[in-house]
This record gives structure tokens, sequence and C-alpha cells, in this order.
């Protein structure tokens, strides 16, 4: 469930009142006339069920309250009311299959910024996982998996393109690319500092390393764990499951496969550093494509579960019986005209 803040100018007030009043998926709605001063106006306040939180959300875009007044929504965790339970039971599908579009962009769209944190924590995560290839250590490997922020534009790419947004197509890809430029330079550079302190040498990164060689020896199972992983990221992004996000990541060989790169042309061995880097481009695209094709079929699936919410609306409307407009009589059943 949703919980729902909303300031609008008070002669929009009674639209958004009336919008909120007939969607079933709509519950504790409160309503605090002039309470808003920045920007000024009513302070409507409600819960609405994820199930019905897209079209909810549709329709106040639509009336323009996003434009004149403001929409704020956050997670609900526990609820104690039987008016909740009634909204989730008069809304089709389930709350952890709902899709809620705005929420999804929010998410993905905060991570398209090239930031200091967010390059430092690519950095970090490469610089650990060329190590990791070194030593032929498993568990830095996947350390490494885990501090990578990478999927975060990967997703935002994947919304991106199935909604269309340039801005933000354009900020993920850039995010990607110099993210991953700039974590694998520092990488070079680090390497080349460990070496020179005698702590590391070329011959670890030429010899057997049975662990973790699948990393620059790309196969068609790389791009079936990719898609996969893509698959199983995108599902935890909409359904809000952090936990499942964390398996993901550990899944998919993006940060090592540039880390090993990075070690690989540090020591001049180029073989090595253009299959990781073959390694890296397969997961990238493989987690993009599962990301697209998952939201579209989840964008399908939806309308067709918010048509079937329309047709119910629609036949629970109450039978208002007509009458003739110039004279003559009414309409049998309806009552006498004054």
């Amino acid at each position: 469930m949703l919980h729902l803040r909303i300031i609008v100018p008070t002669d929009q007030s009674g639209a958004v009142v009336a919008l909120l009043s007939a969607d079933p998926a709509v519950t504790h709605l409160i309503v605090l006339p002039g309470a808003a001063r920045t920007p000024p106006g009513d302070v409507v306040l409600c819960d609405v069920v994820r199930e019905g939180a897209d079209t909810v959300l549709d329709a106040l875009r639509a009336l323009g309250v996003d434009r004149s007044g403001a929409v704020v929504g956050d997670g609900v965790d526990v609820t104690l009311s039987a008016a909740a339970e009634r909204a989730e039971r008069a809304a089709p599908g389930l709350g952890p299959d709902a899709v809620v579009w705005d929420e999804i962009a929010q998410k993905t769209g905060e991570e398209t910024q090239l930031s200091v944190t967010y390059l430092l924590l690519l950095t970090v995560a490469t610089m650990i996982a060329g190590i990791g290839v070194l030593l032929d250590q498993p568990i830095l490997i996947v350390g490494a998996m885990v501090v990578g922020p990478e999927f975060g534009p990967l997703a935002a790419l994947s919304v991106a393109l199935v909604r269309w947004r340039r801005p933000i197509l354009r900020r993920s890809a850039l995010a990607l690319a110099g993210g991953f430029l700039v974590a694998m330079a520092v990488t070079v550079l680090s390497t080349w500092t460990l070496d020179a302190v005698g702590l590391i040498d070329r011959s670890m990164l030429l010899r057997p390393r049975p662990l973790t060689d699948f990393i620059w020896r790309p196969d068609a199972l790389s791009w079936v764990v990719g898609f996969l992983a893509g698959v199983a990221g995108m599902l935890s992004v909409t359904a809000n499951r952090s936990g499942s996000l964390v398996g993901v990541l550990i899944s998919v060989t993006t940060v090592p496969a540039a880390a090993n790169a990075a070690v690989a042309t540090a020591y001049g061995t180029l073989g090595a550093a253009m299959g990781s880097i073959a390694q890296l481009l397969i997961n990238l695209a493989a987690i993009v494509l599962a990301g697209v094709l998952t939201l579209l079929v989840q964008r399908l699936w939806w309308h067709r579960v918010a048509s079937r919410r329309t047709e119910g609306a629609t036949r629970r409307l109450p039978f208002v019986p007509l009458r003739k407009r110039h004279g003559g009589d009414a309409v049998p059943g309806s009552p006498p005209r004054p």
C-alpha cells in the first residue's frame, strides 16, 4: 500500500476528492482545506493499494496536479484496517505483482547520476575484484559484485527504453560508460602501484586460475545467466524487494569482467583483456534486454488487469432512468417532476 500526500489548489480540490472517492483502490481519505502553504492549497491524504496506484497517479497527472500542486508517495509497512482490506479485495491483481511506473522511474532515475559516490563505489568494487582475480579468490569477487552500483543505471536504461525517455537514456548510458572507464583506469593505475611495491606481479595473472577463469572466457551460458539475472533484477525493482537484488548482483560478472580487463591491460595481456571486455558487454546487453522484455510483459499484463478493473467499475454503476426533456410523461419508475 502507498500513502499519498497531495497538495492541490482549492479550485481543483473538489475534482481530486471526487476522483479519489470514486476509486475502490483508495481508502483512508482525508481532506485538510487550506492547510498547504508552499504551494498554497488544500492537502488531501489517502492510502491506495499498489494494485491500483498506477491508475490513480495517472489520473492525478491528467488533472495537472503534478504541475499546479504536488503528489508525494510513501510506502506503508503496517496497516490495520478493514477498509484497507476491502480496497485490496476490490482492486484486481496482487500487490507484489503490481507495477507502479512513477515509483520505478523515481527509484531508477536516482541511479543515473554520474556522482562522486557512484564513481567511488564502482571504482572500489573494480579494484577489489582486480585483486580477487589475481589471487583467484571467489570471496573477493563476490564482495566486489555486491559493492558495485552498476545495476541502477542498467535498470534505468531499461525503463527509459520502454517509456522512451531520452534524457534518462543519455544519463544512464553516460553513467555506465563513464563509470566503467574511470573504474578501469584507476584499477590499471592501482595494479601498477601494487606491482611496484612488490605486492603483486604479472605471474599471478598468467598462472592457472581455475576459480576465476570464467571471467574472461565468455560463452553461451554467459548470455543466459546475464539474461536471467536481468529478469530477476527488474522483478526485484518493480516488486521493491532489495533482498532479491543482492542475489542478482552476485550472479552477474560485470564488475569482475571490468576488473580483469583492467589488470590484463596493465600487464599487456591483450587476449585476456579482450575476453573480459566481451564478457562485460555480453552481460550488460543481456541485462538490459531482459529488463526491457520484463517491463513490456508487465505493462501488457497490467493493461489487461486495468481493463478488467474498468469493466467491473462500469458494471457496478447504478442505473439512473432518463426523462423526456421537452414535456411528456416521465419514464416509468422515475420520480414525478416538480
